[in-house]
Formats: structure tokens, C-alpha cells, sequence
């Protein structure tokens, strides 16, 4: 099963999380994404995205996780000891989101939320500072990322399989050409459907 955490004011119809779901039901395998809609309290993100976690055998889990939700994935693929998948993924963001505290909107459907700082509190129970068992991570990080630092990324997962991209950005414009790519790390073969 592969369970998608979107980032940072986003949501189930993120480019990518649609782009993955549409491929797995090229694949027959559509049954095996689920991307809920994290709340903007990180203890509640965590704890619905544990809940979903805690019904798959770590062994067929993987967790992808965008900009924040890569934050979140970490923490997560730790504690269950599955994989995961780092798009973009956040590194800091009790740093970087303090300047969001406030009434924030929603990317896709521009519904109103709080972030609140007990919320950028709440980001520092969920800290990893370093990774264990490497073989369990991937990361793509692109260098055109517009708002968090690649090389941090690159710095934070030490002998994770890495694919940096040149260019691009932070949404991974043209993350099309990596979801096969993506998906073969979460042991889905696209060439076979299984």
C-alpha cells in the first residue's frame, strides 16, 4: 500500500498525488493509494496518517511524502520501519512555517484554515535528526526548488538512494517523467502491474 502525504497547504488533489493514483489504476493497483486529507494540526496529521499506517504490514508500506508531508513521512517510515518516498521534502518547518502562522488558505480550493503557533509547536515533537536503515528512504529533490534547500535535503538522508534533478521546482513540474521510478522503489514493477 502506498500512503501519499501531501504537503503544506495542499491536499488529495495535489498534481502529484493525482498523477500516482492515475497510474496505479493503469496498473490495476488503485485499491493500494490512499492520500487523505491531513488537518493543519501536525499531532493530527500524525495521528491520522499512524492510524492508516498501523493496518499494513510495514513489509508492504510505503509512505510518500510532499514538502511537509515528507516531514511527516519520515517521522512516520521511523516509527513503522517502512519505506518512504521524499518529494521535496521539508526538513525544518517549525523554522520555515513560522511566518505562516495566521489564516491560511487552501491551494486547491481556497478553504480557509488556521495555522496557529501551537501548531509550529507541535512540528518539533515530530524531529528527526538523523535516519536510520538509509535502504528504506528515497529522496528527489530538485535544485530549482523555489522554497526549501535541496542540498539540505541531500544532507539529511545519508545513504538513501538520492535522485537530485537539475532545475525544476518545488511541485516537481514534470514529476510525470519519475513516477515509474517512484513507484518501482515502493515495489510496484510499472512494466509487469505487479
Amino acid at each position: 500500500m502506498i500512503l501519499y502525504l501531501h504537503g503544506f497547504r495542499s491536499s488529495p488533489l495535489s498534481f502529484k498525488a493525482r498523477l500516482l493514483d492515475k497510474r496505479l489504476q493503469e496498473l490495476g493497483r488503485a485499491s493500494e493509494f490512499h492520500c487523505p486529507q491531513l488537518p493543519a494540526s501536525p499531532r493530527g496529521a500524525i495521528a491520522l496518517a499512524s492510524e492508516i499506517a498501523a493496518k499494513v504490514d510495514p513489509e508492504r508500506l510505503t509512505l510518500i511524502g510532499s514538502s511537509l508531508g515528507g516531514y511527516y513521512a519520515t517521522w512516520l517510515a521511523e516509527k513503522f520501519g517502512c519505506r518512504a518516498v521524499l518529494l521535496n521534502p521539508a526538513i525544518a518547518p517549525p523554522v520555515d512555517l513560522e511566518k505562516y502562522v495566521g489564516i491560511m488558505t487552501m491551494f486547491h480550493t481556497n478553504e480557509p484554515f488556521e495555522f496557529t503557533r501551537a501548531h509550529v509547536d507541535e512540528l518539533k515533537a515530530f524531529s528527526v535528526d538523523r535516519i536510520t536503515r538509509p535502504e528504506r528512504y528515497f529522496l528527489l529533490a530538485a535544485t530549482g526548488d523555489e522554497v526549501l534547500d535541496w542540498r539540505e535535503m541531500v544532507a539529511h538522508y545519508p545513504g538513501a538512494t538520492q535522485h537530485v534533478i537539475e532545475g525544476s521546482d518545488h511541485g516537481i513540474s514534470e514529476f510525470a517523467e519519475y513516477v515509474d521510478e517512484v513507484l518501482a522503489f515502493c515495489e510496484i514493477a510499472p512494466d509487469s502491474g505487479r
